[in-house]
């Protein structure tokens, strides 16, 4: 595994499992799956970036559903890998293989890509209609729980009315903004505060998990939204996704002992899984608690 490749927080111990979220196929020619017997869905709204990556170039395939645009990366890699993020379908590729080629792959992967990126719609959606949350008397998820949001100007700094480490369902978050404050304005300010918890205690679980692994962390980082919620690189440097600080204490600690884990097993093999367990016992459950859940998205909890 080179320095640049990440594990998926979701893979089985299993080596032909596939991350969530992404597949990752042999760019040998493969022949278009049947057609599913039923009503057709109504086709996926497909749009293409107002700006693109860098490095990257926007195609489109017709295929027996609908027609599929994606944005196209070449790279050293040596198989052809899709992935889903908050702008569409991504197809990384190495530079070697033909158009005809790849139009077959995208085809052949038709249902999987139309099922992610109609969910993505879905999700987007619901981020689109939710901006009644960012209001005075709104809610917002905070490890688990809905936490109220209180518009108060006459306050210099933001205040959490309870124990911020152990939030309830009757707290509040103040926020010193005016009245008439925009839902992205106020969706702003929180996300900063959250961000400031996340660091927080990402770094003292960090640190907990890391005695208890008897392991030396290189280093970590914190990222913005994306597709996955963790990861280990080779070389012993963790990222978490700061969303991870709507979900519960419990779900927070796997994927921390998660990432911690991999300093010992960069895999997904029975060895990590045991040091897992033995890291974070109740994790199966957080897992399953996890897995439905986007890591670009708020969550419904």
């Amino acid at each position: 595994m080179t320095a640049s490749e990440q594990l998926a927080l979701f893979e089985s111990a299993s080596p032909t499992a596939s991350p969530q979220h992404t597949e990752t196929v042999q760019p040998a020619p493969v022949s278009p799956p049947a057609e599913a017997i039923g009503a057709p869905q109504p086709a996926v709204p497909i749009r293409r970036p107002a700006t693109l990556p860098a490095g990257c170039r926007w195609l489109e395939i017709d295929t027996p559903s609908q027609t599929i645009g994606f944005m196209l990366r070449t790279s050293r890699r040596k198989t052809v890998g899709l992935t889903i993020n908050d702008d569409g379908l991504v197809v990384t590729t190495p530079a070697w293989v033909p158009r005809k080629q790849l139009a077959e792959v995208v085809r052949a992967k038709a249902p999987w890509i139309l099922r992610k990126l109609r969910a993505l719609h879905e999700r987007q959606q619901h981020l689109a209609t939710s901006d009644a949350c960012w209001r005075h008397g709104g809610q917002f998820p905070y490890l688990g729980v809905y936490v109220a949001l209180a518009i108060r100007p006459e306050i210099g700094s933001p205040h959490f009315s309870g124990d911020a480490s152990r939030p309830s369902s009757e707290d509040t978050l103040s926020l010193p903004l005016q009245a008439d404050s925009s839902p992205d304005r106020i969706r702003e300010r929180v996300y900063a505060w959250l961000q400031q918890q996340a660091s927080v205690r990402f770094e003292a679980r960090l640190a907990h998990y890391c005695r208890m692994a008897d392991v030396t962390l290189r280093n970590w980082r914190m990222s913005a939204p994306n597709g996955r919620w963790g990861s280990c690189s080779s070389d012993g440097r963790i990222m978490l996704n700061w969303r991870l600080i709507h979900f519960s204490a419990d779900v927070v600690d796997y994927v921390v002992a998660h990432e911690v884990a991999h300093l010992r097993h960069m895999n997904h093999g029975p060895d990590f899984w045991r040091e897992v367990g033995r890291l974070h016992p109740d994790f199966a459950q957080a897992r399953l608690a996890l897995k439905p859940h986007h890591p670009g998205s708020l969550p419904l909890l």
